[in-house]
């Protein structure tokens, strides 16, 4: 029976339940990790009751969000506004189908991965739509607002960045991106392209509703912004996908800036989590070190200094492949 199914369809099935796997893992060790930072950066303990250190504290809240009775606001779309944190997660896993974790550890080889990851990550923006819409909410409906405009925003310069790379090595395959890059921190793209990885960096922020930059869920004047309606695993499901985005966009920023599963000594699928993890502390320091920006201060950022600045870097690196 075995012999029937193509292997790469069995490929593809084992690969995709170890991505569900490695999703669901990181979801719960990041909520811990994100809560003991807060509290350290912040001078408190964090988490500390339930388990030694409070290690035990994301099972409890998992726990806490598949008992709650999942409840519809009188006056809303009720097939819209389920259908918006399922279509805020589900796309999450097709994200990770490229994503080089070794040198033989892909879920599936594609030669427009890039162009992959960008298309469904885009799919977030109309789930973020859908909920704020639907919830017949005006604060929802302001966050999902501003979540469209900000995410349509910054997805030109990040966009650009990426152009970058993909015309510096010819390929949209992120394997193929990794492969050219040495092993030493000196051989990584960061070290040639500066300003695309630095623009990259911020943008991710953005593209992820991360502070500075979470004014879609701007507590102080939306409430909870597009989800304040949501509770239970509604709720969940957009707190599941801001995590795995989190870990997409180190994973990608990895591949394309950091030389990906190589590194000094022996190359290896280590070598990426390293730096997968480090880009995610860093992600995490920055929300519980810098204040929350105004959003017109965020739109200018990106059409007065990001998107200029990442247009003159594609032009430079176009005119130099084009010379040299």
């Amino acid at each position: 029976m075995l012999s029937i199914i193509p292997p790469e369809l069995i490929r593809i099935v084992v690969g995709m339940v170890a991505v569900m796997a490695f999703v669901a893992i990181n979801v719960l060790v990041l909520v811990y990790a994100e809560r003991k930072g807060a509290g350290h950066i912040q001078r408190r303990p964090g988490p500390y009751e339930v388990g030694p250190h409070g290690i035990l504290q994301p099972l409890a809240d998992a726990g806490k969000l598949m008992g709650k009775q999942l409840l519809t606001p009188i006056g809303a779309d009720p097939i819209l506004y389920w259908l918006a944190p399922i279509l805020s997660f589900l796309p999450v896993l097709l994200l990770f189908v490229p994503m080089p974790f070794g040198p033989v550890l892909t879920v599936q080889e594609v030669n427009l991965g890039l162009l992959l990851i960008l298309a469904f990550a885009g799919i977030n923006v109309l789930a973020t739509l859908l909920a704020g819409w639907s919830s017949n909410n005006k604060f929802g409906l302001l966050g999902a607002a501003r979540a469209v405009s900000q995410s349509v925003a910054y997805e030109i310069p990040l966009l650009l960045c990426v152009l970058c790379i993909a015309f510096q090595y010819g390929s949209l395959n992120l394997s193929t991106i990794v492969e050219a890059q040495g092993s030493w921190p000196w051989q990584w793209n960061f070290v040639c392209q500066p300003l695309a990885f630095l623009i990259f960096l911020v943008s991710s922020f953005a593209e992820t509703n991360r502070a500075p930059f979470d004014l879609p869920e701007a507590e102080s004047e939306l409430t909870a912004g597009f989800h304040t309606e949501y509770s239970g695993m509604g709720f969940g499901l957009f707190f599941m996908a801001e995590y795995a985005n989190m870990v997409v966009v180190s994973g990608v920023c990895a591949a394309l800036f950091l030389g990906g599963w190589k590194g000094p000594g022996i190359d290896g699928v280590w070598w990426f989590l390293i730096k997968v993890y480090a880009l995610l502390g860093l992600i995490i320091w920055v929300r519980w070190t810098y204040p929350r920006v105004r959003f017109d201060q965020l739109l200018n950022l990106n059409w007065k200094w990001l998107l200029p600045l990442a247009t003159l870097n594609l032009l430079a690196t176009v005119f130099l492949m084009k010379v040299f």
